[in-house]
């Protein structure tokens, strides 16, 4: 009698462990959404290729850079399919040198950021009726003598530099670097509530025809939309760049990453994660069209794979590419 009990627990407890497994290998895959949009298009993109040609079901949980640099790590969130590792390496490094997230090659080249202004603050806009106001403006070191253009509507006294959101460990360096540079001593730090609200700001000074600097990144809508000027800086140095950051921003590398486990079980969603490229060009389209016709990130999503299957089709296998297909009506 013992050994039949000892026989069904065991016959039980293996039961418990396949169903586990069976349960893991179809659960829902969530994505690290980060808060810009290039970012969220590209999930929805794969997003769409998981439900419709590998049938699983997928979410997408918001996040910044930190809390979803963690979630991968812990396995709460699975995949990322536009992750700046290069504004928060040292962060970035640590996790990965524990072995639980991997980097599966990048999405697009590498991306440029920098600080921008409209290019009507330097060269005018006849057609708005709007004079240069800053015609030698050219250099993050010429700012100072133009601080009184971009006057904080709250210290008088200083001009006001439009960062990212405070959840972002490049805002962190923009302040490092404005000390750096002494424009702490002419211009106020000002945190955009959220990456959207970075946006905004940029694009009502520039529809209004006023002055903005701001911190900003390619690609995205806005700089699809509007002419802004990137100011000039040193060539990057690393060294440089670590202690001072007195030198252009790193071109960032924009990685497909994933939580090591996950991947692991999953060998054909990896090869398509894998296989997924895109470029600068591509991504920028994308997001001008979604931002002209008020797309949602589906809507968008399903656009770019209807208007481009010679790009998605060679990142799957025929099976999959026939079922996306029909989903799309192709």
């Amino acid at each position: 009698m013992r050994k039949s009990t000892k026989f069904f627990s065991v016959i039980l407890t293996l039961g418990v462990i396949l169903s586990s497994v069976a349960a893991s290998a179809g659960s829902k895959i969530v994505f690290a959404d980060f808060s810009w949009e290039s970012a969220q298009f590209h999930n929805r993109v794969a997003g769409y290729i998981l439900e419709h040609g590998f049938d699983r079901e997928v979410a997408y949980s918001l996040t910044e850079e930190m809390p979803g640099f963690l979630g991968l790590e812990r396995g709460d969130l699975q995949l990322a399919m536009e992750t700046w590792v290069d504004n928060s390496i040292a962060i970035w490094d640590k996790i990965t040198k524990k072995g639980k997230v991997l980097e599966m090659g990048k999405n697009y080249p590498n991306a440029p950021q920098g600080w921008y202004v409209p290019t009507f603050i330097i060269e005018g806009d006849p057609e708005r009726g709007i004079e240069p106001l800053a015609p030698d403006l050219r250099s993050v070191t010429d700012l100072p003598k133009y601080w009184k253009i971009f006057q904080d509507p709250e210290n008088k006294d200083k001009g006001r530099f439009l960062n990212g959101p405070t959840g972002w460990p490049i805002s962190i360096k923009n302040v490092d670097r404005l000390k750096a540079y002494g424009l702490d001593d002419t211009y106020v730090n000002f945190y955009a509530g959220s990456g959207a609200a970075l946006a905004v700001g940029i694009a009502s000074a520039y529809e209004k025809g006023r002055p903005v600097l701001a911190y900003y990144w390619e690609p995205t809508p806005l700089l699809g939309k509007y002419d802004m000027t990137k100011l000039e800086e040193p060539p990057y140095d690393p060294k440089v760049w670590k202690e001072t950051g007195m030198c252009a921003f790193p071109a960032c590398r924009v990685l497909k990453t994933g939580n090591r486990a996950f991947l692991e079980s999953e060998p054909e969603i990896r090869d398509f994660v894998e296989r997924y490229e895109t470029s600068l060009e591509l991504t920028s389209e994308a997001l001008a069209v979604m931002d002209t016709e008020g797309m949602s990130g589906p809507q968008a999503a399903e656009w770019f794979l209807k208007e481009h299957p010679e790009v998605w089709s060679s990142w799957v296998d025929e099976e999959v590419r026939a079922k996306v297909s029909k989903a799309l009506g192709l």
